[in-house]
């Protein structure tokens, strides 16, 4: 029988060869569409779960994990991640990163409460933040968290409530230092090279109300350099072994925090993320080879604790958008509307995320920006991408979201959409309903004389 369905019409396409390019032909524009998402068609998920939709692979967080894990032990013998909430704190995320032996690591009160909700002991519970009340140090304190101060008036708030609970708490503190990356962070914490660091310690040692646990830092976020890591586990060892020389005293654990890289490409990067970006193996190599170096007796090597987030689930996290309409912009340049914007797509602003079309499609291709449906003109996914000829209705898939974007996503024009993570077994699973027009007006309150009004 002959199929009478009419083809979508596409507008005929000169493409310009570029000189200087790899061959004659200029640079492969061709790549297959992505119609699956581990094993699910993009497809069928967006029409029983909408769109658009956050879709989380349970096997790549695990895979990822696997591998991280695995670089670290491999050259260091006493290892310990610790989830960093604050990274992607859905509930099912959580469970997946401590069902595979992944402590929690949070920075605020809700955080806290989330992580011992989820059924983390609290023992393995790392509280780090500038900002804790006298209620979370409390609560911290009576489940025997691991408490990392990151000033002088929270050690004297710890002290304080320490007393009063007559208990003696778990702590470490937080330590920022010049390991040639800037600009430096020097906003957290007690700074190494002016002895604020060594001042500190000093004063919880002389206190004698608090058990110094361990020592801690986080340099920075998205580092590229391995170097950096190695400079600063060098710089906390140092503090370590003072420690030891002074009070014979030897600390239990190093916290190197996180920031190491996904594969994702910052914005105004010359090559992909997936070639310029350090690998998790370069990291460990650095980390570790600075923490043995630096200690004379291997059994008293501290445990290497590592709050890894965005490189752990970065690129466990997709997101499937749709088409909304096409136009030519005043420049001539073609652009492309979705129904994604950058309320629920902060990344936007930190990355080229990768853009993949989930159909099949023609050869021909054109640059594009990517626009998002906000009414507001920042509101753009992709500045500048090759995409072939999108038709209204087509479904797109864009790359590498599962960092932050789940948690510093905000309501604004459009309600957030829902999220779903495929099991092992190529089973989606709904982990996050959307927003509706209740769950912003249940939280409002009109008064009296503003509920009448005619017009």
């Amino acid at each position: 029988m002959k199929n009478t369905e009419k083809e979508k019409y596409e507008r005929p396409v000169i493409k310009k060869v570029e000189a200087g390019m790899p061959n004659k032909f200029g640079l492969r524009t061709e790549y297959q569409p992505m119609t699956h998402i581990d094993g699910v068609s993009v497809h069928e998920l967006a029409e029983r779960f909408g769109s658009p939709l956050f879709v989380i692979s349970e096997k790549t967080i695990r895979d990822t994990y696997a591998h991280a894990k695995r670089a670290f032990t491999l050259r260091y013998p006493k290892v310990q991640f610790a989830w960093s909430y604050k990274t992607n704190y859905l509930n099912a995320v959580c469970h997946v990163f401590h069902q595979e032996g992944s402590w929690a690591e949070v920075v605020s009160g809700f955080e806290y409460d989330k992580a011992i909700a989820n059924g983390v002991n609290g023992k393995k519970i790392i509280f780090n933040g500038p900002d804790k009340s006298d209620a979370d140090i409390e609560k911290a304190i009576k489940n025997d968290s691991l408490l990392h101060i990151d000033h002088l008036d929270e050690m004297y708030m710890v002290i304080d409530i320490a007393e009063k609970l007559k208990k003696k708490p778990r702590v470490a503190i937080r330590v920022n230092m010049d390991t040639g990356i800037y600009p430096m962070w020097d906003r957290f914490g007690f700074n190494y090279e002016t002895g604020q660091a060594w001042d500190a310690l000093n004063k919880i040692m002389f206190s004698g109300k608090l058990e110094l646990t361990g020592l801690h830092c986080h340099i920075g976020t998205f580092m590229l350099a391995p170097y950096a890591y190695a400079t600063a586990a060098y710089k906390l060892a140092d503090l370590a072994i003072a420690l030891e020389k002074k009070f014979n005293h030897s600390i239990k654990y190093i916290d190197l925090g996180g920031g190491f890289p996904s594969k994702n490409t910052l914005k105004g990067s010359f090559l992909p993320g997936k070639d310029a970006n350090p690998g998790i193996d370069e990291f460990a190599e650095a980390i570790s080879t600075a923490l043995i170096n630096s200690f004379s007796n291997p059994d008293k090597l501290p445990l290497l604790i590592l709050e890894t987030g965005r490189a752990l689930v970065d690129d466990a996290g997709y997101l499937i958008s749709s088409v909304i309409a096409n136009k030519r912009l005043s420049s001539g340049k073609r652009a492309t509307i979705i129904d994604a914007g950058v309320n629920i797509m902060f990344t936007s602003f930190w990355y080229d995320h990768k853009i993949t079309p989930a159909q099949p499609f023609t050869h021909y291709t054109e640059d594009t920006v990517v626009y998002g449906p906000l009414c507001m003109n920042i509101d753009v996914i992709r500045e500048n991408v090759s995409l072939p000829l999108l038709n209204k209705g087509d479904k797109i898939v864009i790359h590498q979201v599962g960092a932050y974007n789940m948690t510093q996503w905000m309501q604004f024009i459009t309600l957030r959409p829902r999220i779903v993570i495929i099991d092992l077994d190529r089973t989606p699973h709904l982990i996050r309903e959307s927003e509706t027009n209740n769950t912003l007006t249940d939280l409002e309150l009109v008064p009296e004389h503003l509920k009448k009004f005619e017009l």
